[in-house]
């Protein structure tokens, strides 16, 4: 019966450190409009993700872009806070 526990504790510290910690993160992005008399940078939008760090950064990152529109060309830049 103590072996049987005791492995019970093994796999279950092997489980616990193998997998990895989903939480939480947020994802600010902010759109920059580039023109002939400057820049202009404001809040875009932002995201919750939950995930690992690494799967929550590479979903945030995929948000960044640029392009133009009605107020120019912009630029969107996302991070992980």
């Amino acid at each position: 019966m103590k072996k049987v526990i005791l492995l019970a504790g093994v796999l279950l510290a092997i489980g616990t450190t193998v997998t990895s910690c989903k939480k939480d993160y947020k994802c600010e992005c902010s759109k920059t409009y580039t023109s002939s008399t400057g820049s202009s940078t404001h809040d875009y939008s932002m995201y919750t993700y939950k995930d690992t760090r690494k799967n929550a950064e590479s979903r945030c990152d995929d948000n960044t872009k640029s392009g133009s529109d009605f107020g120019g060309e912009y630029s969107i830049n996302c991070q992980i806070q």
